[in-house]
């Protein structure tokens, strides 16, 4: 018997047991990084959080069994979701406490899920814009939009704020002129239906944002005064009588703080008409003064006010009445305060 084919064959037999050993470690160990199933997100106040709010964030679920989880906080501009973020320094825990230096951006949270194979990486949606621990701040006016004409609806529109929690609303009738504004009761709706009893009246709403800290309230423009559709049928019968007035605004400068008006009035009857003028401008109350003229063309001028001195769009308006109560159309003219 040859002996020397023994050791030769228990070593072939040694390698090729090596070589499957080798095969299936490798097996065991092929690529099995955790990845996201479902993303993580943020709990606490995310959608209006103020400075001083701690934000939390959940891992989500993942594939490839995570033994340990790490997590960045980071800070994004106001607008958008997740727009031009940056780490905030430090902030690597599963929660976070806003500050100062977050007011006016919003938030999100990156989570890092390892396990042997690697790291695997997703991130929250963002947060609401961060705001001061203050009542809210208006940035952009409410306005008005639908027609102000008995039927039709008129709707309130927020304009831009922040830090608020809730509007409410209330709409207000105020005389032809946009003064005498009272509360309308009932009407405390973003929508309001025309009535009959706003005829001949300049209608507003008052924009209420809450926070739990405060409120803060700002009023809409007045809308021009409410009309009514008249329905008209195939015979048209022209019945001559009194006729409103009519007005021209011809020019508006200011020269230091002076406002010069140029306009034209005149009246069917030759007589007498009153020609109100107005100055309106965002976030002030509006001021009324009233000239007595006949048919012609006019120049007045009036030192500005105190509280239309600072920089924005001013807004003059005329309307002639003649002696009935009867109506022109509004006029207006504006200029820029720099």
């Amino acid at each position: 018997m040859n002996h020397t084919i023994l050791p030769r064959l228990t070593a072939g037999i040694v390698a090729v047991a090596a070589a499957g050993l080798v095969a299936t470690t490798a097996f065991a160990h092929s690529g099995a990084v955790p990845t996201q199933t479902s993303s993580p997100t943020l709990q606490g106040p995310a959608t209006q959080p103020f400075v001083g709010d701690k934000l939390s964030v959940s891992n989500g679920t993942w594939s490839g069994s995570p033994t340990k989880y790490a997590y960045q906080w980071d800070r994004c501009d106001p607008t958008g979701d997740r727009q031009n973020c940056v780490p905030i320094a430090g902030a690597t825990a599963q929660s976070y406490t806003a500050t100062t230096a977050d007011v006016d951006h919003t938030l999100h949270a990156n989570v890092l899920a390892t396990n042997t194979d690697g790291t695997g990486k997703a991130d929250t949606k963002g947060s609401g814009v961060v705001a001061a621990r203050t009542s809210p701040k208006n940035t952009a006016r409410p306005t008005i939009s639908g027609t102000p004409r008995v039927g039709e609806s008129l709707t309130a529109n927020n304009g831009t704020w922040t830090g608020v929690s809730t509007f409410s609303y209330q709409w207000q009738q105020c005389d032809q002129n946009g003064n005498n504004c009272a509360d309308i009761a009932g009407a405390t709706g973003s929508t309001y239906g025309v009535r009959s009893t706003d005829i001949g009246h300049e209608i507003l709403a008052r924009v209420k944002a809450a926070n739990r800290f405060g409120s803060t309230t700002a009023d809409t423009d007045r809308t021009v005064p409410v009309t009514v559709t008249v329905e008209t049928t195939t015979t048209v019968v022209t019945v001559p009588g009194n006729q409103p007035p009519t007005i021209s605004f011809l020019s508006l400068k200011r020269v230091g703080q002076k406002l010069y008006a140029r306009f034209h009035a005149c009246d069917d009857s030759g007589g007498r008409v009153t020609v109100t003028e107005r100055d309106n401008k965002a976030k002030a109350l509006s001021y009324t003064r009233r000239f007595s003229v006949t048919c012609g063309t006019y120049a007045r001028n009036w030192l500005l006010i105190k509280r239309f001195r600072s920089k924005g769009r001013l807004v003059v308006t005329l309307r002639a009445a003649d002696g009935s109560g009867k109506l022109s159309r509004l006029v207006s003219r504006s200029i820029v305060i720099r």
